[in-house]
């Protein structure tokens, strides 16, 4: 009856979500595919990007934090909010004054050159990817344990539809649907769980505090100063601008409405961490200890709440990792379309051939994400491989191209390929270590001082051409 129950409700989401997506309309213009025509007020903006922060990493992957290291990964979690807020202040207005720029990949080309603009879009799209597939992996755990699909057939299900409505109305079907999915979890998950928290078992204040205790003695004594270190880092900067926020910051329909919209959706994110950490500890008390961290938030659910009471919780699942999976979709299609084919392309690219060439690859990313889904060791650990690999190609690049007046093509080449090799060869020799990869967190820093240093050395290196040449 219950499995009956659920699949009702999952259906009928999936088809309201559909219909929703319809209203949107078709993207018949790449620009509109793209950045939804620049149109976007300070609402959808803050709705779209909150609902894509609050992915399955940053519900399913916090709660299974909090159950194993207490309050040690809310501090963590501060430090991506404290980001978010600062890109709304010091990043998103310089992104948005760049005319006619559509990528993150078009911004760096805009200030290097068409080298460094097509590298920036094959690390752009890899991202996407990849972040896609640890998105479908997360969709894979949660109808695994709901109807005991086969994971990878769970997988291919929930990339399938997300893709169905993305690659028809592109930016603005993905922006509207999140907005729409924002209001399901935003609402009825905190509502529902803080309810576990009050009136579930073991639900006291000094249990509660027991817990916390515990478990954030615990999470500090399972992690060296520099994976904290490590850590802080890579929330503080894996995710500044990547594809699905700068194009969002893009698609707003002034700098205000877009400076406002991170600065919204940073301060949303502390209340949200807040809760998801809570649970995590509140479930100590209730699920066996031996949980794995990716399923603590569906067993939880599943010990304290009434029939019927599951099944929406498998909507609100659902609805979170759809919301982020639609963003990375549509964000590596426009990558891979503005930032390689169009640069690679020996003519002027037509709207028309744009559009079509945006919709395959957003098939193309979705396949790619639904089979690598199953090589995805947990859903935090794959955000951290991602934000390594972003942090340490993009950032220095991009944040110095939007800051220095003339930024030397040599430097972002040079930072981009340090970075990249840097970040691949350490998660590669830490994968051969542990396959559990416990280690990731640490990897950000060197990355970080080797493509930071290698950006310096482009410029020294420019510079001293320039010198000899006058």
């Amino acid at each position: 009856m219950e499995t009956t129950l659920s699949y009702l409700i999952v259906v009928t989401y999936a088809a309201v979500l559909t219909f929703v997506a319809l209203r949107a309309r078709a993207a018949r213009k790449f620009s509109e595919f793209s950045l939804a025509g620049r149109k976007l007020p300070l609402a959808l903006v803050f709705g779209s990007l909150a609902a894509t922060y609050v992915g399955p990493g940053f519900s399913i992957g916090f709660v299974g934090k909090g159950f194993n290291s207490g309050f040690l990964f809310l501090a963590i979690g501060m430090a991506y909010a404290l980001q978010n807020i600062l890109v709304g202040l010091l990043v998103t207005p310089r992104l948005r004054a760049l005319k006619n720029c559509c990528t993150v990949g078009d911004a760096i080309g805009r200030k290097y050159d068409k080298k460094c603009h097509i590298l920036a879009g094959i690390i752009s799209v890899s991202v996407c990817t990849f972040l896609a597939a640890v998105m479908a992996h997360a969709g894979g755990v949660i109808l695994n344990d709901i109807f005991g699909i086969q994971k990878f057939s769970a997988a291919m299900a929930i990339v399938a539809i997300t893709a169905l409505y993305t690659t028809f109305g592109g930016l603005r079907a993905s922006v509207i649907t999140d907005a729409f999915q924002f209001t399901a979890f935003a609402v009825l998950l905190p509502t529902a769980l803080l309810c576990i928290m009050a009136f579930g078992p073991g639900a006291d204040a000094a249990g509660f505090a027991r817990e916390a205790s515990a478990a954030t003695g615990a999470g500090f004594k399972s992690l060296s100063t520099i994976e904290i270190v490590g850590l802080l880092a890579a929330f503080l900067l894996g995710e500044t601008l990547i594809p699905p926020y700068a194009n969002r910051a893009l698609a707003s329909k002034t700098t205000s409405v877009a400076r406002n919209g991170f600065i919204l959706a940073g301060c949303f994110s502390m209340l949200w961490f807040t809760v998801m950490i809570a649970l995590g500890i509140t479930a100590r008390s209730i699920v066996p200890s031996t949980t794995g961290q990716d399923h603590v938030l569906l067993n939880l659910v599943r010990s304290t709440m009434p029939l019927g009471s599951y099944a929406l919780l498998a909507v609100v699942l659902v609805s979170v990792v759809m919301s982020s999976l639609d963003s990375l979709l549509n964000a590596g299609a426009v990558a891979f379309t503005q930032d390689i084919f169009k640069p690679l392309a020996k003519f002027d690219v037509p709207e028309a051939l744009a559009l079509n060439v945006g919709r395959w690859a957003t098939v193309i990313v979705g396949i790619i994400a639904a089979v690598v889904a199953s090589a995805v060791a947990g859903i935090i650990e794959g955000l951290l491989i991602c934000y390594t690999i972003w942090a340490a190609a993009i950032l220095p690049s991009l944040i110095g191209g939007l800051w220095i007046k003339r930024p030397s093509p040599l430097a972002g080449m040079l930072s981009m390929t340090v970075g990249i090799i840097v970040a691949v060869i350490a998660i590669v020799l830490l994968f051969i270590k542990s396959p559990v990869a416990v280690d990731i967190p640490a990897i950000i820093i060197p990355a970080l001082a080797a493509t930071v240093s290698a950006y310096i050395v482009g410029h020294w290196i420019a510079a001293g051409k320039q010198r000899r040449i006058k």
